[in-house]
């Protein structure tokens, strides 16, 4: 099996859940009587009555005593108007409160609401469902996330249950209930039931806080909590700071058989028929045997004692067995970094441990030794469910360098930026799958300060994508020329050559893409055009064919207007042939420019209308001067800084000095999209020396088997079948083998890539320094009855028409033959050249052409042919009257060296 090396990011974190307490407003308390109120109603009364006894004096007239009763009725009225007032105000004052502290309790509510929902989200993220946990590892980023030093390492989820609110509500200081108002303190307590806790949260315990563990109950559901218990354990922590060992019965090991597949069970420096061991075992006693050497040495257990992150926490599941009284795991004491969970299907009979969590089908049960008792829903995951996550986990390994909590610095090489396991098993067949509109042209280039890769997605912008055209600039020794091999290798891995090809130039002639021409990919590799100036101009004429061409196929396909459209159409059904993108990277152009500056001209016009034709253009340079991208600035979508030689150079790729302050670690660099913040990254690494899987058993010190006959794989030892051989370990005097010799990351790749896709459309054409052969000219010459050796089907027979070179059209991107008419009153040739310009040679290739597309019946010659004069084909020469008898099927028979025609 391949392994995929996870490299760990730093550590993300859910949102800081708010944990002050939130002490709770006191409900209003019912108006009191005042006196106030008592006297106001009171004088009225008084007043009345007063006005009764004057009015009503002996000897008063009957008008004051009319005056009198208008006098009582005005005060009874005016009495009774102040009571009702009185009541309804207080009844109104009483309303307001109650309104207010019902407003309050809402305003409250919604903020506790708030606060369980970010309870939920950072719980359920750092406690996933075992139903997640696939996703989770299929996602990546998180997969042995936890770190011994972290202080929730250890941490298992069992189920699901009520937990208090993260901001505590704090009931009030209060009056006595029968002064509160009621509708006010009846709210308030309802909210305070409702609120004070949240249902239905994962409850994890800490193994490093328990000894021991027994998880008893139903059979199935004991069983399936345990599966998810474990499963939980193998997903956020790395075989590196967890083991898992399990020791079972023979009637219990048909359950157990899914953990053959984590690496956490797998024994180091232990093999077997089936490779390494596991950690599996019928006998607690031969299990503790496997980890006697994690084991000695531990100090005894405390709850409180401080955890060894420096050795592996050590997770022992007993199923259906017990260890010998005397041994390590039986003791009561336990040892620190050793938890042992016994499973225990039905009744708990026996001595519980530490922690008891009795399961049945809906119902969880969690007491500690000090009583504490907690009660909820388990966890439970079924078989298959298990077996798949275990598989999937199954070639996953921790990088030898350890974690990358510092990203930007660690060495990342290519294959594991890619996930592709090791690089001599690239599977085309997976890696070139059909990709969505989403994913096409996006490929990882390296990882962020937060572990993460950093995608580079050359789309254009109504795609959502950075492109189509961008920059590189980087100083010697930043890591540039890794970025574009990086690069291109991603995009060349995964997108097949029938939907991207690469024209890769460099203007200096440097190793940049050495290496590359063998992908089906590549349509041009053309380098040292500062030696040759011609072919800075061969370079532009391809390139302006290449993009003539594309516009002619769309425009003789339909008038498509893009290349979107065109491939739509395709996709649809149409007859069409498949147009690939097309990446031009060109490295240097910074150079380029100053020896050609018109060129400039052709990369605007790439800018201009590269897009519609599939065509992305990435400038790549050493140094950039202000104003040397005059009028393409516009076109340059994304920017990548490498470390720059000044702050001037890292203003005019990226607009600010960054990238002229980034460390001295090559790959270092920010990548730049519009408007967006920069992205700082470190690029992976290509170039670096592939490690075939005997080297890498061999640094391991493993076996390598001589037989490699197939055996049933289990979770339980298999026996050995073969004779292992140990690969001899190299001492340290012994002379190491050169790794400039050795086949790097990119070799190997490339060499799997290679004859694997249709090959792309040749853009460019190397100059003619060698002249072609004639038979190249002629293919196919055989044998014709009563002509001898010429190309059957010639397609100038009758006419004096002959080949005699080839015509170099680089715009046109192919090369015609030079034919030659000698037929009518033109048919006439001068043939002018100083000495030792090829005269000679063309004269003889002249003759010999005719020799082989004519009969002598056909055409004769005059004057010094000495090239040919031994040529029985020839007219007029000495051995002609023997042509017909002299005539093989190989030639002439004569054999001239100097006869082209033989």
């Amino acid at each position: 099996m391949s392994h995929i090396i996870v490299k760990r990011p730093p550590r993300a974190l859910p949102s800081e859940v708010p944990t002050e307490e939130v002490v709770l407003q006191p409900p209003p308390e019912l108006p009191r009587g005042q006196q106030e109120g008592a006297l106001m109603q009171l004088l009225p009364m008084l007043g009345m009555g007063g006005s009764v006894v004057f009015f009503f004096m002996p000897n008063s007239q009957p008008f004051m005593k009319i005056m009198g009763m208008v006098m009582v009725a005005s005060t009874v009225a005016m009495s009774v108007a102040m009571i009702v007032r009185y009541r309804r105000g207080s009844q109104g004052q009483l309303a307001d409160l109650r309104r207010d502290y019902l407003r309050y309790l809402g305003q409250t509510r919604r903020a506790a609401a708030r606060a369980a929902r970010k309870q939920r989200d950072a719980q359920y993220y750092l406690h996933p469902s075992p139903e997640q946990l696939w996703a989770l590892v299929a996602e990546g980023s998180r997969v042995w996330e936890r770190r011994s030093g972290d202080a929730d390492f250890g941490q298992v989820r069992v189920g699901l249950g009520p937990q208090a609110l993260a901001t505590p509500l704090v009931p009030p200081q209060t009056a006595p209930v029968d002064q509160l108002e009621p509708l006010t303190a009846g709210a308030m307590q309802r909210f305070l039931a409702t609120h004070q806790t949240v249902e239905d949260l994962p409850m994890a315990v800490s193994l490093r806080a328990f000894y021991r563990m027994t998880l008893s109950g139903e059979t199935q559901t004991v069983r399936a909590c345990a599966r998810a218990l474990t499963a939980s354990l193998a997903c956020l922590h790395s075989p590196e700071d967890l083991v898992i060992a399990v020791a079972c019965s023979s009637s219990a090991a048909a359950h157990w058989e899914w953990t053959k597949w984590l690496p956490h069970t797998q024994a180091p420096g232990l093999f077997d028929g089936a490779g390494s061991r596991r950690l599996f075992s019928r006998s607690a006693a031969e299990l503790e045997e496997l980890l006697a050497a994690r084991l000695s040495g531990r100090p005894r257990f405390h709850p409180e004692g401080a955890p060894l992150t420096e050795e592996p926490h050590i997770v022992v599941v007993l199923d259906g067995v017990s260890p010998p009284p005397m041994s390590v795991l039986a003791s009561a004491e336990g040892l620190q970094g050793v938890t042992v969970i016994e499973v225990v299907p039905g009744e708990l009979n026996g001595a519980r441990g530490d922690l008891a969590v009795a399961v049945q089908p809906r119902t969880l049960r969690l007491e500690s030794g000090h009583g504490l008792v907690y009660e909820g829903t388990p966890d439970v995951l079924s078989y298959e469910s298990a077996d798949a996550l275990a598989r999937q986990l199954a070639p996953l390994r921790m990088a030898s360098g350890g974690d990358d909590d510092e990203p930007l610095l660690a060495n990342l090489e290519f294959p594991d930026l890619l996930g592709l396991g090791d690089a001599d098993s690239v599977d085309t067949a997976r890696t070139w799958r059909p990709r969505s509109a989403a994913e096409r042209l996006r490929v990882p280039i390296g990882v962020g300060e937060d572990g993460r890769p950093v995608m580079l997605d050359l789309k254009e912008a109504a795609q959502d994508g950075m492109g189509p055209h961008g920059l590189c600039v980087g100083a010697t020794g930043s890591g540039k020329s890794e970025l574009l091999r990086t690069l291109v290798l991603g995009l060349a891995v995964t997108h097949s050559s029938e939907t991207l090809n690469f024209v890769l130039a460099d203007f200096k002639g440097g190793a940049t893409f050495a290496g590359m021409a063998q992908m089906p990919h590549v349509a041009a590799v053309i380098t040292n055009l500062a030696d040759d100036l011609t072919l800075v101009d061969r370079m532009g004429d391809s390139i302006r064919g290449e993009l003539n061409r594309r516009q002619e196929m769309l425009r003789d396909a339909g008038n498509y207007a893009n290349i979107h459209d065109y491939e739509r159409a395709r996709l649809a059904g149409a007859p069409l042939q498949p147009v690939p993108s097309l990446v031009l990277v060109i490295d240097e152009f910074s150079e380029l420019l100053t020896a050609k500056p018109d060129f400039i001209e052709m990369f605007v016009q790439i800018g201009r209308i590269g897009r519609s034709l599939g065509v992305h253009l990435l400038l790549a340079s050493q140094r950039l001067e202000e104003g040397r991208l005059r009028g393409l600035e516009t076109y340059l979508s994304y920017r990548i800084g490498l470390r720059t030689f000044s702050a001037a150079e890292s203003r005019a790729a990226l607009g600010v000095p960054d990238a002229y302050h980034l460390p001295s670690v090559p790959g270092s660099g920010y990548l730049k999209f519009g408007t967006d913040e920069m992205t700082r990254f470190k690029a992976a690494y290509v170039s670096g020396v592939h490690r075939t899987g005997a080297e890498r058993s061999a640094a391991l010190g493993g076996p390598v088997p001589v037989d490699r006959r197939p055996v049933l794989f289990t979770a339980a030892e298999v026996p050995v079948t073969y004779a292992p051989s140990v690969p001899a370990q190299r001492s340290a005097s012994a002379p190491r083998t050169d790794d400039a010799l050795a086949d790097t990351v990119l070799d190997v790749i490339v060499r799997r890539l290679e004859a694997r896709g249709p090959a792309a459309h040749q853009v460019w054409l190397p100059p003619l320094d060698s002249p072609p052969a004639l038979d190249a000219l002629l293919p196919g010459l055989a044998p014709v009855p009563g002509r001898g050796l010429t190309r059957p089907g010639y397609e100038g027979a009758g006419r004096l028409v002959v080949p005699l070179g080839l015509v170099d059209k680089p715009y046109e991107q192919r090369r015609d033959p030079l034919w030659c008419d000698f037929s009518g009153a033109a048919g006439h040739l001068q043939i002018l050249g100083g000495p030792q310009s090829g005269k000679s040679t063309l004269v003889r290739t002249l003759l010999a052409s005719f020799a082989l597309t004519h009969t002598p019946g056909k055409c004769s010659s005059t004057g010094s042919t000495s090239a040919v004069a031994a040529c029985p084909r020839w007219p007029g020469s000495p051995m002609s009257a023997a042509w017909p008898r002299a005539w093989t099927p190989s030639g002439c028979g004569v054999r001239s060296p100097r006869c082209m025609a033989c």
